[in-house]
């Protein structure tokens, strides 16, 4: 039994106890493949076992075990990799057994996730010159563990050794040689249909293929999800696989054909931006609200509505279109707080943070609202996509709930009436942090201490200010509520005046992370302050001083700007909120970095992170290693970050608006760019078709450094 060590950024190192031993001390490389909320964790065999793997759909592990063997072995890995995010291939040979010389037979597996189904294509090849008999197995379990459990066992976001113990596998029960039922003892069961008769047990099945040179053998492996007891008719399973894959491929290349084109002659921009439309489109998701597809927030523990995440990917990725942002408004608004709820830190108003079904539910929260951030967020939001579209019923529809979370700020956000939005939970199983830096060790002094509640984030009372800016813009244009705006602009001067007094230090000239319980300034360096550019309550003469900070050798670390500095006592460079650099987090500081005319510092870290992109297979992670670009060649992924993850696949198009300096006018219905006279040269040409703005499609150019928008 081999010993698995682990590094938890709380924990240190723990040790795990595998569940499956069988790995023959090969580390398994984990490849995720999904369809929405739908999604599995395999190795690079295509094998799913271990603790932190599975095939789940609503947050319920439906398969924690299926492995396939050549004459009891393991087979011997080629190649693996995704084709599409709901689709994988892998190619083996055979292991070295009696009767098997090296190099007879390959094994080639495409596995597809679509809708609430997987399915395992099985093609075995004799591709040596004599006949060959061998026996090949594939192995099925399920434990039935809800997706909080599971991530307990994942060594980075989890605590393995603390996690309570995960339940046994279920045996099969087969209703013929081609159909194994594995079943919960409540309402949960796994339909398995494997194509072929074999020799059935508990454990799975076997079979003896007899093969003649260039011969081929094959098995379908299909795994069906079900909350309902009762036959499964194989036939109208398979036809139903068929329409869902026909539905995935369809969704798909009809979102590439509604997004707006790329071409590039920097390679790393065309590059990763064209993974990151792959990602959000594989993300996508429908909730049980309508409202169309969302960005579910990241695989895997993460496939489902997350209330910031989703807010924040919307607004990242407006230049794409106004539909993910349609769809967030009208799935949150419908599950928007309407009662006083302790023990799901619900208030009237206050927008969601995140959804569990089932079991998962059970263990955590089917609804939870402790985030501080969301509610103002939801309102930039609103005025983001109304600003690219000039929808007076889209403003019409969403007045009340915006209404509501207005009065959610001033009522409940302001807990104690100090004019500034707080968060303390109320449920004592609810997260200690609710700000987007949201682990339990996040809010820390100077000096390492950690702050105490109620905690007033400094980057909340930017939202905060510009939600109330925004709305009143609203008010006044769109609902005809002159006395509304005119209280609302009045506010955020307000807020603005007593935020630059309280938070700002100006013996250092930084903000303060926050403010504590006591109302003491939480005195670390964070990135948190470049939140405050993007949302304008930095006055103009401090901006200088902000942005020395950000760009200096505290928070910069090469491949972009840190969550923390390295001079405070809690720095770690691969601590989740205390010393990483997160995507998202850049993409947001250099948005506010253009806000506020500092182009050279935006396209620092617009450069810093498509080059980090290039070591990830352009594919950006949710956080990565804050370690120094100088004394690492090559940025060093957070153990167990999500990969896709919404808001990380949404930075490099914000980067991208960036770059391009694109901003809507509404006023004039058009849409313009405020990029200086000349780009840097690495940014090489571009040329950007089909922006979608004012129910116009907008083609930008970008050519010897200079950026020109023309209607297509």
């Amino acid at each position: 039994m081999a010993w698995r060590v682990s590094l938890s950024p709380r924990h240190g190192f723990l040790p795990a106890l595998a569940r499956y031993p069988e790995t023959h001390g090969r580390a398994p490389v984990q490849l995720t493949i999904l369809d929405g909320s739908t999604f599995c964790i395999c190795d690079d065999l295509g094998d799913v076992h271990g603790e932190a793997m599975g095939f789940f759909a609503d947050d319920l592990r439906y398969l924690s075990l299926l492995r396939v063997k050549i004459n009891g072995k393991q087979p011997l890995l080629l190649t693996s990799g995704r084709i599409e995010d709901f689709m994988a291939a892998f190619h083996a040979r055979n292991p070295v057994t009696d009767g098997l010389q090296p190099d007879s037979l390959t094994l080639v597996r495409r596995r597809f996730v679509v809708g609430d189904a997987l399915q395992d294509q099985l093609v075995v090849e004799n591709v040596s010159q004599q006949a060959i008999e061998l026996q090949l197995r594939v192995d099925l379990g399920a434990d039935f563990a809800d997706i909080i459990t599971v991530k307990e066992h994942d060594f980075s976001l989890g605590h393995p050794v603390d996690a309570p113990p995960l339940p046994p596998l279920r045996e099969c029960q087969w209703d013929g040689p081609h159909d194994a039922r594995l079943t919960d003892g409540d309402a949960s069961s796994t339909h398995v249909v494997l194509s072929k008769p074999g020799d059935t047990d508990a454990h799975g099945s076997s079979y003896r293929v007899a093969l003649a040179p260039r011969e081929r053998w094959e098995l379908l492996v299909d795994v069906f999800p079900s909350t309902e007891r009762g036959q499964i008719a194989p036939r109208q399973q398979d036809a139903r696989f068929r329409d869902e894959v026909a539905c995935a491929r369809d969704s798909l290349a009809a979102w590439h054909l509604r997004v707006p084109q790329l071409r590039a002659s920097w390679h790393a921009l065309g590059a990763v931006f064209d993974q990151s439309i792959t990602d959000l489109a594989a993300l996508r998701m429908r909730s049980r609200e309508g409202g169309g597809r969302l960005p579910a927030a990241g695989a895997p523990w993460f496939m489902t509505i997350f209330g910031r995440d989703t807010l924040v990917t919307c607004l990242q990725t407006l230049v794409l279109g106004p539909d993910l942002g349609r769809a967030a408004l009208d799935t949150l608004a419908a599950l928007q707080a309407t009662e006083d709820d302790p023990s799901i830190d619900a208030e009237p108003g206050k927008i969601i943070h995140e959804i569990r079904h089932g079991k998962a539910a059970h263990r955590w929260f089917e609804r939870y609202y402790g985030t501080v951030d969301a509610t103002p967020l939801f309102l930039v939001l609103l005025s983001e996509v109304w600003r690219w579209t000039d929808d007076w019923a889209l403003a019409d529809r969403f007045r009340e709930p915006a209404l509501a979370a207005l009065r959610w700020i001033d009522e409940y956000g302001d807990r104690d009436g100090d004019g500034f939005v707080e968060y303390e939970r109320r449920t004592p199983h609810g997260l200690e942090n609710q700000s987007w830096k949201d682990s339990g060790d996040s809010q820390r002094f100077r000096d390492g201490r950690l702050a105490e509640p109620p905690i007033a984030p400094c980057e909340v009372q930017g939202y905060v200010y510009d939600a109330k800016l925004r709305i009143a813009e609203l008010a006044r244009d769109a609902w005809r509520e002159a006395e509304l705006a005119d209280r609302l602009e009045r506010e955020a001067e307000e807020l603005k005046h007593r935020f630059n007094e309280a938070f700002w230090f100006p013996e250092r000239g930084t903000y303060a992370l926050a403010l504590d319980g006591s109302k003491q300034r939480v005195d670390s360096t964070t990135s948190n302050m470049g939140h405050l550019l993007w949302s304008g309550i930095v006055p103009p003469e401090r901006i200088g001083a902000i942005v020395d900070h950000l760009v200096g050798p505290g928070l910069w670390s090469g491949w972009g700007i840190r969550t923390m500095s390295s001079a405070d006592g809690a720095y770690s460079p691969l601590s989740y909120h205390n010393g990483t650099v997160w995507p998202h987090d850049n993409s947001l500081i250099a948005a506010g970095l253009a806000r506020a005319q500092r182009w050279p510092e935006a396209y620092r870290i617009a450069q810093a992170m498509l080059d980090a992109a290039g070591h990830f297979a352009w594919q950006l992670p949710e956080v990565f290693s804050g370690l120094p670009r100088l004394e690492m060649s090559y940025p060093v992924q957070y153990p167990s970050a999500a990969r896709p993850q919404a808001w990380a696949a949404g930075a490099p198009i914000l980067l991208l608006q960036v770059l391009l300096g694109l901003r809507p006018d509404r006023t004039r219905q058009t849409l313009r760019t405020v990029a200086p006279p000349e780009l840097p040269a690495w940014v090489g040409d571009a040329r950007l078709t089909g922006v979608r703005a004012f129910d116009r499609r907008w083609d930008v150019n970008l050519e010897d450094g200079r950026v020109r928008v023309e209607p297509a």
